[in-house]
């Protein structure tokens, strides 16, 4: 059997939009509402939500006596705010493993409590290079060091609380997406690319008229970046587990942007042989593009929902990043290649 063909537009418009709507954990409803809004457009796929927000669809398979998941999560990195300072600026305090170089001097979004967005600039305390020399440069990027310059005129806390922000709002940075020579270049690829992936595979099956193999369950996360996306949600006669998420590209790695890659050990220890193995194998079969590869500082919904007692068999897969956690770029070779190795598996 050939796999149908991927819809390249749609998985890159998809994912652009996804990429603008903010998600930092704990404020993912935007980014939800907007993946759901686009699986009801197929009519076959049944679409619920966990008591903790994530979303959970259910593609009707050949067969249902080993029903299998495919996990992507919408969460993302970001901030809330800690303190409003006595200068009327805010002082964060980090979502997830955000740091603070890769997002100095970007834009933001301050969410309140009450409904108003107000924008700002995260910056050094001491950011003006004509009045602070050497600090600018020397000064650690630590919490006590940022601020949120407010585009609004406040000069005092109670200025900035009359607007009507509070400690415990949040802030979202800006992705800064932009899509050139195939590049998708922006911050929160990770995993918002394989969202996107997990979208047009799902389009590709319909297009197509073609069914799983097994019943699958879709599941969207919304806390991953914090540890506990995956550990509860899937349903108890989940077989198998393949979690799509990003590949970290770099030094010792042998991961790239044009291939998708398959996690074999992460921080978490190994995932299940012998499911990656036939993976692998359905990869050679179809002619995909892959590399393998181990991430010692990672861990996924995958690692998470073992460690939680879950059952199920995992395998992990995702397009290669570069820049992890930072301003990150991927390909869309390596998110096509993601997309039909996704279908191979549910197809078999």
């Amino acid at each position: 059997m050939s796999l149908p063909p991927i819809d390249q537009n749609y998985l890159q418009n998809f994912l652009v939009g996804l990429l603008n709507t903010h998600s930092p954990t704990g404020f993912t409803e935007r980014a939800t509402e907007y993946v759901e809004k686009a699986l009801a457009e197929f009519p076959e796929v049944q679409i619920s939500r966990t008591s903790k927000g994530s979303l959970l669809a259910v593609l009707p398979g050949e067969r249902e006596d080993a029903p299998r998941a495919i996990s992507a999560h919408v969460d993302t990195l970001g901030a809330m705010v800690k303190e409003i300072k006595s200068n009327g600026r805010l002082q964060l305090t980090r979502i997830g493993g955000l740091s603070w170089n890769s997002v100095e001097t970007e834009g933001c979004n301050i969410y309140t409590a009450s409904g108003k967005t107000f924008r700002g600039s995260l910056l050094l305390n001491k950011a003006s290079g004509h009045v602070y020399g050497a600090e600018l440069t020397d000064t650690k990027r630590e919490d006590s060091a940022m601020e949120v310059r407010l585009d609004a005129r406040t000069t005092n806390a109670d200025e900035t609380r009359a607007l009507g922000i509070e400690v415990g709002d949040f802030v979202a940075f800006d992705p800064r997406v932009e899509v050139n020579n195939g590049f998708i270049r922006s911050r929160f690829l990770d995993d918002k690319a394989c969202v996107a992936v997990v979208l047009a595979v799902v389009k590709a099956l319909h297009d197509a008229g073609l069914k799983p193999a097994q019943r699958t369950y879709l599941y969207f996360t919304t806390y991953e970046e914090v540890g506990h996306g995956g550990t509860t949600g899937l349903p108890d006669d989940t077989t198998e587990l393949l979690v799509n998420d990003m590949a970290a590209i770099g030094n010792t790695q042998t991961s790239d942007e044009f291939h998708v890659s398959i996690c074999v050990k992460d921080g978490g220890g190994p995932y299940d042989h012998a499911l990656s193995m036939r993976l692998r194998k359905l990869a050679d079969q179809y002619e995909i593009p892959y590399k393998v590869d181990i991430f010692t500082y990672y861990a996924s919904d995958g690692t998470a929902y073992w460690r939680a007692g879950g059952n199920a068999v995992v395998a992990l897969i995702g397009p290669g990043i570069d820049a992890s956690h930072n301003y990150e770029r991927t390909h869309m070779e390596s998110l096509i290649a993601n997309a039909r190795w996704d279908l191979a598996y549910l197809l078999n």
